[in-house]
């Protein structure tokens, strides 16, 4: 394998999924591509809790306005630098895309040439999130290449 694609959302779980994905893409010798995907600018907008926030000491950093997509785009953009940086390696690609998630994993993937995709799955009742459609299941249904699925359910 030489390419794995590690997909991140909002949620602050990102850095355990992108360090569980490139530590795979170490042992395996392969590069890394962090991707993020934007779908609805409108659930960034939140006062009390920004999704791109995730990252400890990022909130702060860059300043940005809802009626302009290209501060959305470069802010989220700025998310996945600070997690290449957290992982230490100029090596690796950032990418972020518009639409839905699921497709936009999907077409990255195939353009990428990417050998696998690493991704997390969040579900607290995982049954019910199969049957109703999670971004991981459409995935998973979809793919033709490998998915590494890294369970980040919070523990009691």
């Amino acid at each position: 394998m030489k390419k794995v694609l590690i997909a991140l959302d909002y949620d602050q779980m990102a850095i355990k999924i992108a360090e569980v994905g490139y530590l795979l893409a170490s042992k395996m010798g392969a590069g890394v591509m962090l991707m993020h995907v934007i779908t609805d600018p409108v659930y960034y907008s939140s006062t009390e809790y920004s999704p791109i926030t995730g990252l400890s000491g990022f909130s702060n950093t860059v300043p940005w306005q809802m009626d302009n997509p290209d501060d959305l785009k470069n802010a989220t953009k700025h998310y996945l630098d600070k997690i290449k940086q957290h992982l230490g390696d100029d090596t690796i690609e950032t990418i972020v895309e518009d639409g839905d998630f699921a497709e936009s994993i999907l077409q990255t993937a195939k353009h990428t040439k990417a050998d696998i995709i690493v991704m997390g799955s969040h579900s607290r009742k995982w049954l019910e999130d199969i049957l109703i459609g999670s971004v991981t299941e459409k995935v998973l249904r979809h793919t033709t290449i490998p998915l590494f699925i890294i369970p980040t359910k919070k523990h009691n």
